[in-house]
């Protein structure tokens, strides 16, 4: 069984904090994931107008639903930094929500971008970054197959053949649930199977569910890949702390994961090593 990519999604839970981003990267070097995953926006751009006056309370004091969207924004000073931070450490990527953030991480030598679920019918978005960058990551939450299927042919792939030779990029394809948390028995984790026929690719799962085993179990229906938002504390101010994973819980679902890969073995029925010496001491015939 190939070796799973486990994905630690910062997004904006660093709550504008270069400080508590580095932590964060920190505690997804120690547990043993491979890629840490931020969030980048252009404000002005991805903020409705009727929305961008709204006066909101925030840890910073009373300001304009715009005022704080910058607020928490990284711009290139913080990830230049968390680009050197990340140097020999961990791999770092981030998705883009719109075309200015599209053409800011095109500086930097990323693994992948990701198309969030939010974004997956912005088909222009996904046909620009298939041109820009050499792998796509989509996630698939609060998606039709037919939308999915105009995503794919979006990069140039016909749907079910991943080899396409209109194909301009690599991809994988996340199944998820974008409720926040995501209700368990509404996680289907049998589509990730459906994914991997219908589009003859990798595919993996992006969980928002309070807990770990359903994630952990995603190995079983065949994702090589798993991403879950991180957190220092559930109880900070902000929308995705609550359906992220605190550090114990990190520690618990990489090792999880890890043990899986192993147990889950190749399907042949085997007498193992360790049986050995027990089957010669206790077979009588």
């Amino acid at each position: 069984m190939m070796k799973t990519q486990i994905i630690a999604e910062i997004g904006i839970n660093h709550n504008g904090d270069l400080n508590v981003a580095k932590k964060l990267i920190d505690i997804a070097v120690f547990t043993g994931c491979d890629v840490v995953k931020f969030q980048k926006r252009n404000p002005d751009v991805c903020v409705p107008e009727h929305q961008k006056g709204v006066m909101r309370d925030t840890p910073w004091g009373r300001m304009t639903y715009l005022d704080y969207k910058y607020k928490v924004e990284f711009g290139e000073n913080e990830y230049d930094e968390i680009d050197e931070y990340c140097m020999d450490k961990i791999k770092w990527s981030a998705s883009p929500w719109d075309m200015d953030s599209v053409e800011f991480l095109e500086q930097y030598d990323l693994p992948f971008v990701k198309i969030p679920s939010a974004l997956l019918t912005d088909y222009e978005l996904i046909r620009e970054c298939s041109k820009r960058f050499n792998k796509l990551v989509l996630s698939t939450g609060m998606s039709t197959i037919g939308e999915i299927d105009k995503a794919v042919k979006s990069m140039g792939c016909e749907v079910g053949n991943y080899d396409s030779h209109l194909r301009r990029c690599e991809f994988v394809l996340l199944h998820c649930n974008s409720t926040y948390p995501a209700p368990v028995d509404e996680l289907n984790l049998s589509c990730i199977k459906t994914l991997k026929d219908r589009y003859k690719c990798q595919v993996g799962y992006s969980g928002h569910e309070y807990g770990l085993t359903t994630t952990i179990a995603s190995l079983c229906f065949g994702a090589t890949i798993i991403e879950r938002h991180i957190t220092l504390d559930k109880s900070m101010w902000g929308t995705d702390h609550m359906a992220s994973v605190e550090p114990h819980g990190l520690i618990k679902l990489v090792r999880g994961i890890r043990e899986l890969e192993s147990a889950i073995g190749d399907g042949k029925k085997v007498v193992t090593d360790s049986e050995k010496p027990v089957r010669d001491k206790l077979r009588k015939i």
